[in-house]
């Protein structure tokens, strides 16, 4: 039973990797899940109650995806495009410190899939405007895609899954992560412009006037106050989902009724068959790990919040991260910490599932999808260079990173 729950798991997971003929992930997900249920490697009532848990942050990941389709209906990729082109001033230096930036707070407020599907485009085509390399500024909203999201509950799904488990607050988990988010930026600034120095050096060639667009007043307001709900509505125990829909729904009144963007768009946008693989891959690792992959990886996990049980934690979460996928990965160390884990604990596990993605291409579904918008713009990911600069920043980011949590979870007590 052991082994055709994990044969199910590494089905699931390959489909989603590899997509073949452009499959869905949910077309594995879900028969999956339905196997797990009929030969009886989960009861319906444990499969229930993993659907339930799970609903919540499924629900917000959809609205979010919505917010950020809006947001981009609405010109804001457009106006960050356009600004980065014409403060970057022609040097591709100071084009991907901005670019580090913009990836930063793009998956910080509209969570890593905006920063790969929505951004990296734009980024491209403002380097190519500029005639700079695209590389370094790709590979930075890459890796700020997975490691920028740190700092935000909203920013990951695996942000949310941690939230749960930990308790805090969403100011409180914000307070918490500050500091390790600042030490990974340090870290991936430095070692990705050590990787591309190269790439940096090399003169801009602008191959056309910069693009004027303007500011998009209304979305940003809207954006700003939805994030400014999720930290008024926290403490007052209401779920987040509520308030990206909220905020959601404002955008959408303008944007389809000034024909921006259709209804159906909408609906596409929420990733409706993506939202159910999280629901049937949630179902499958539950079933995993209640045949034994979670007693096995709980005995790989050390005790207490000291600096080397934290890293050794992220550490453990990094390489299962790169192993099965870094939502899965989350799934199950989550419920190897049992159903009170210290937050020091949590915490340290989502630097690992954060932060290790960026060592290997399979090590989050964001990467993946990165990969599939530059082959659609013909540039070049080759696995060496991504090899390159994983090691260039994740070991570090990992341990500068728990250092950090280590640091703030001392002092705050």
């Amino acid at each position: 039973m052991t082994v055709l729950a994990v044969g199910l798991l590494a089905a699931v997971l390959t489909v989603a990797v590899t997509r073949p003929r452009g499959l869905p992930e949910a077309s594995a997900a879900v028969p999956a899940a339905a196997v797990v249920l009929v030969v009886g490697l989960i009861a319906p009532g444990r499969a229930w109650e993993e659907v339930q848990e799970l609903g919540p942050t499924v629900g917000f990941l959809a609205a979010v995806l919505v917010l950020a389709h809006l947001a981009d209906a609405e010109g804001v990729f457009r106006w960050a495009g356009g600004y980065l082109a014409s403060h970057s001033r022609g040097r591709p230096r100071r084009l991907f410190a901005l670019v580090v930036v913009a990836a930063t707070l793009t998956t910080a407020v509209l969570s890593l899939d905006a920063t790969v599907v929505l951004l990296t485009p734009v980024v491209l085509d403002t380097a190519r405007r500029l005639g700079a390399r695209p590389a370094p500024p790709a590979f930075a909203c890459a890796h700020l895609a997975n490691s920028g999201s740190l700092l935000l509950p909203v920013a990951n799904l695996t942000n949310l899954l941690a939230l749960q488990a930990s308790g805090l607050t969403f100011l409180g988990f914000a307070g918490l992560m500050l500091l390790p988010q600042l030490a990974v930026l340090l870290v991936e600034y430095v070692g990705l412009r050590l990787t591309f120095r190269r790439d940096l050096a090399e003169p801009a060639v602008p191959l056309g006037a910069d693009e004027e667009v303007p500011v998009p007043r209304v979305a940003l307001t809207v954006l700003a106050a939805t994030l400014l709900g999720f930290a008024v509505s926290s403490p007052l125990g209401i779920e987040p989902v509520w308030v990206a829909v909220a905020g959601a729904l404002v955008l959408a009144t303008r944007t389809v009724a000034t024909r921006r963007t259709r209804v159906r768009d909408l609906v596409g946008a929420a990733a409706p068959l993506f939202c159910l693989f999280v629901l049937a891959l949630g179902v499958v690792v539950a079933a995993v790990t209640d045949r034994g992959l979670g007693a096995l990886v709980a005995a790989l996990l050390p005790d207490g919040t000291s600096f080397a049980a934290l890293l050794g934690l992220a550490a453990v979460a990094a390489v299962l991260a790169n192993v099965v996928n870094n939502l899965p990965a989350t799934l199950i160390l989550l419920a190897a910490l049992g159903p009170t884990p210290a937050v020091g604990a949590v915490l340290a596990v989502l630097i690992g599932v954060n932060v290790g993605p960026n060592l290997t291409p399979v090590g989050s579904l964001a990467t993946l999808l990165w990969r599939r918008v530059l082959a659609a713009r013909g540039v070049p990911a080759p696995l060496g260079t991504f090899t390159v600069a994983g090691l260039a920043t994740v070991p570090l980011g990992v341990i500068a990173g728990t250092a950090a949590l280590w640091l703030t979870l001392t002092v705050t007590g």
